[in-house]
């Protein structure tokens, strides 16, 4: 038996030596992996900003705290924080005023197009922020078609109204914003088990009480989620307060006031600004991340079907929900019609009296016109790429691996999302205008890497959240699976993951694109006219009075937004589809 035994050993303890040298170089390769994705994500993500908190705390070469004892000091400085904080909680409750009811519409009823309607609703997430500015502003501004069609009905001299202040901003933000509360709300009733809501009716209950009391509670974390999504987005919010505005200020407005002021003074009040932005911003983070842990839905998600038709309140309900999404698409439509009026043709009439295609044939055939598209194309795709590579290391490293600092590279990938534009804009722009290279810094303000490099790290967390969500769902088996038929990490990943984690990547891919095409808040203080991205392009065409030009930018960005939302949702139909037949 010795000499069967011995080869048998011996074969054992190869095999044995042979996956402890596979484990070590796993372990080995992860750690480089992590070290490479951590160093990315500090530099680029955290290091910028403690440049920005290091300014807040320097002047003139000295450390002081006197930047924050002006902004304490300054009623024009905590104005304009208390301003961007009522103007946040306003635009919370007035989004979800529209967005909640919005939701139970298309989903407790059941009238003709409802889905079509449904869809219809949601037509403002093809919004860039700065789009959905300038379509009110065509739309109810002081020479907007409701505003002439209001003064010339009642005979009036002068607008009935100014869009300004902060009427103007609340009205742009719940436009732009209700979607949050429509969308969550509606996927939120989509899974909820109507069970309770039925066993509380025939407990007695009202149709009032029920939602008061059963409904409305199970609903919660998702209104929650959206509520504090709204507030974030409105705490940075800089398109609405920088057109409509005027004299009221908000905290992303006075940043970018203070920076182009430039004195060392300035720069530092700059900083603190950006500071107390980002940490409010953080603090509303915070909750958020909070929420979402403890969201759960009770029941077993089979969902609310609409009730049975009712015949008046059906279609009472249907007409409602018509005018409430004809409402909707107006601003879709004004500015298309806007982009077929020729520069000088249209003056005081209400209607413009001459349409044409010129300025989308001036967009495509005149060079400066053309340029703008150009760039914010390529700087969209360069941003894109990178950030689907960060996110399939990233979420790769979360999901399957442990390491030292995971903790860490998770909260990295999250903080651009609670940073609000103008603040990563100046983290920039405080930290790339210096050639030092034994800190990390090279002068990168002023040429055309700024602006890929802001959009990639403003999107980092809509590609890896995408990522994360499919490598959670994707199951290690398969992995180990290829692994144990001999394929190595680069073929399982090439061969076997990225087919699988493919669908959720591209989605959150695709939202990154259409963010970085139409982003304004980093771009008007990071461009150079070299490098002018469309939505610079469209405020600069405002400044110049060809509102036709700047509308034909604008349908082109809804266009595009609309096609890259559509190949989405193919792909995720297509996924769903594979899935079911699997």
């Amino acid at each position: 038996m010795a000499p069967d035994t011995a080869p048998s050993a011996e074969a054992a303890r190869t095999a044995s030596g042979t996956g402890a040298e596979r484990s070590r170089r796993r372990s080995s390769r992860t750690a480089v992996l992590a070290a490479v994705v951590l160093a990315l994500l500090l530099w680029l993500v955290l290091y910028p900003n403690l440049y920005v908190l290091a300014d807040s705390l320097r002047m003139s070469g000295r450390w002081t705290l006197a930047a924050y004892a002006r902004f304490v000091r300054s009623p024009s400085e905590l104005g304009a924080l208390w301003n961007s904080i009522w103007i946040s909680l306003a635009s919370v409750a007035l989004s979800g005023l529209v967005g909640v009811p919005l939701a139970f519409l298309f989903t407790r009823f059941d009238f003709p197009g409802r889905r079509l309607l449904a869809a219809l609703a949601a037509v403002p997430v093809l919004l860039p922020p700065l789009v959905g500015v300038i379509a009110f502003l065509f739309l109810y501004g002081e020479t907007g078609f409701i505003t002439r069609g209001v003064q010339l009905l009642l005979g009036l001299r002068a607008p009935p109204w100014r869009l300004n202040g902060p009427a103007a901003i609340l009205l742009v933000h719940t436009y732009t914003m209700y979607v949050y509360f429509y969308m969550f709300t509606s996927a939120a009733l989509a899974r909820l088990d109507p069970a309770q809501a039925q066993a509380a009716r025939a407990l007695g209950a009202s149709g009032p009480t029920v939602l008061r009391r059963v409904t409305l509670p199970l609903l919660f974390p998702a209104i929650g989620g959206a509520a504090l999504l709204v507030f974030m987005t409105s705490m940075g919010s800089f398109s609405a307060p920088y057109v409509f505005g005027g004299g009221f200020r908000v905290l992303t407005t006075q940043i970018f006031v203070s920076k182009l002021n430039g004195t060392p003074e300035d720069l530092a009040l700059a900083a603190v600004e950006a500071v107390v932005l980002a940490a409010t911003s953080l603090l509303f983070l915070g909750l958020l991340e909070r929420l979402e842990r403890g969201r759960a839905y009770t029941g077993a998600g089979k969902g609310i079907a609409p009730v049975r038709r009712r015949g008046a309140a059906d279609v009472g309900a249907g007409v409602v929900a018509f005018l409430v999404v004809l409402v909707l698409v107006l601003p879709h439509l004004t500015v298309a019609l806007v982009s077929l009026v020729p520069i000088g043709t249209w003056t005081t009439e209400l209607f413009p009296p001459r349409l044409s295609l010129v300025n989308y044939r001036l967009m495509f055939t005149e060079p400066a016109r053309l340029r703008p598209i150009l760039n914010s194309l390529s700087m969209a795709t360069t941003a894109t790429l990178a950030n689907v590579a960060l996110a399939v290391a990233a979420a790769w490293l979360i999901v399957r691996r442990s390491f030292r600092g995971k903790g860490l590279m998770s909260a990295l990938v999250v903080l651009p999302w609670a940073l609000p534009g103008t603040v990563l804009a100046l983290a920039l722009a405080t930290t790339f205008s210096v050639h030092a290279p034994w800190l990390g810094r090279f002068v990168l303000v002023g040429t055309a890497a700024i602006l890929p490099l802001a959009y990639f790290i403003r999107d980092i967390p809509l590609v890896t959240r995408a990522a994360l969500t499919s490598f959670r769902q994707l199951d290690p088996a398969v992995e180990e699976a290829a692994a144990s038929l001999g394929a190595g990490p680069a073929r399982t990943l090439g061969r076997v993951v990225l087919p699988l984690v493919l669908p959720g990547l591209l989605a959150g891919a695709l939202l990154a694109f259409v963010t970085a095409l139409g982003e304004f808040v980093a771009s008007i203080l990071l461009y150079t006219h070299a490098t002018r991205p469309i939505s610079v392009e469209i405020l600069s065409q405002l400044r110049a009075f060809d509102f036709g030009a700047a509308a034909a930018y604008a349908v082109l960005l809804i266009v595009v937004m609309a096609i890259v939302f559509g190949i989405g949702q193919m792909a995720a139909a297509d996924d769903a589809v594979r899935r079911g037949g699997g």
